[in-house]
């Protein structure tokens, strides 16, 4: 965790310490006056490598080749405009979205590149391309956080949900990157081992901790499962505090609690696409609600621009009319 710590420590400087006040301090009066304002750039930004993955998960459209926006991959050219033009303001880059961000073959030198700008960069694999020289690849690029899914501890588990996966790679790639980790002497990445708990593995709660001390990882985090098709409820856990949905008076799984008119995540992040679309948040996986496209105005514009306000309005004033928040646990 001290490794972690510093990574972000590193990544502030006088400017970007004052436009995350500048952006948080925006956020907070909006709520207390009721009108949507925004100052300053936002510090934390998600760019696509790719809309591609080998697996075949069922609640992902990338798993399920369903998208309904332009699929492909970010050249290393395209992916430094779009980052250049943030970089003075941004602390935090996540390179992912959807898709396997390590199938992008100039994935690494984009973390070396964003480095460069002491960002700090995080990214989530599923792990099955780290094998012995992407793993030194990765940990000497200066990766600074690594989220590794692994939703079951045996095959027969863990194929139920990665669909077309194989645990004995994921395993051994975690593994590699232990190792060269030790062997570069290096406190980065901080290695998180995230575990989508579902109907399916559940079972496998109790042992969950013992082994990810067993393979000498940073952090363990369970996460409750995001429906893509919410009339879905196969994948769901019984297991009521390990769910963010209820059933419904119908029996459809809905989120729990009352959805509030407001949402951090559109001051403070952003998600770029692989081609450029500027999106509000994560969860608008098939790109429904851009909010303006790279090609055609800088980042700057856009998040001053129209789309951004109304859609701000649209987050007070009744946040559960859009469809994309009524499937988001943010600020319940």
């Amino acid at each position: 965790m001290t490794g972690y710590i510093s990574s972000y420590i590193s990544a502030l400087n006088l400017t970007r310490i004052t436009n995350f006040l500048k952006n948080e301090g925006s956020y907070y009066f909006s709520l207390v006056s009721g009108k949507p304002r925004v100052s300053g750039l936002p510090w934390s930004i998600s760019i696509e490598p790719t809309t591609s993955c080998n697996l075949r998960c069922p609640e992902c459209p990338s798993g399920l080749r369903q998208f309904t926006r332009p699929t492909g991959n970010l050249s290393l050219e395209t992916f430094i405009q779009f980052l250049d033009p943030l970089s003075k303001h941004l602390i935090y880059l996540t390179l992912y979205f959807q898709g396997e961000p390590t199938l992008n073959r100039e994935f690494i030198e984009m973390v070396k590149y964003a480095r460069t700008k002491r960002i700090f960069v995080a990214t989530s694999t599923n792990g099955h391309f780290l094998d012995d020289d992407n793993a030194r690849q990765l940990v000497e690029s200066g990766l600074d956080r690594l989220i590794i899914s692994l939703d079951g501890l045996d095959q027969e588990t863990y194929e139920k949900y990665r669909v077309g996966g194989n645990i004995t790679k994921v395993l051994s790639g975690i593994q590699n990157i232990i190792r060269w980790k030790e062997e570069l002497h290096s406190r980065k990445p901080f290695v998180e081992l995230q575990f989508l708990v579902l109907k399916t593995n559940e079972h496998q709660l109790t042992g969950l901790k013992a082994f990810s001390r067993e393979m000498n990882v940073d952090k363990l985090t369970l996460k409750s499962a995001q429906l893509y098709h919410p009339e879905s409820s196969q994948f769901l856990t019984n297991l009521e505090e390990k769910s963010r949905y209820k059933p419904d008076e119908t029996g459809k799984p809905v989120i729990k609690g009352k959805l509030p008119n407001r949402c951090h995540r559109l001051w403070h992040a952003a998600v770029i696409t692989w081609d450029g679309k500027v999106l509000p948040c994560c969860f608008d996986k098939d790109a429904s609600h851009a909010m303006g496209d790279l090609n055609e105005y800088s980042f700057s514009e856009i998040w001053q621009q129209p789309p951004y306000k109304d859609f701000r309005r649209n987050i007070f004033s009744c946040r559960k009319t859009i469809e994309i928040c009524r499937n988001c646990n943010e600020g319940l």
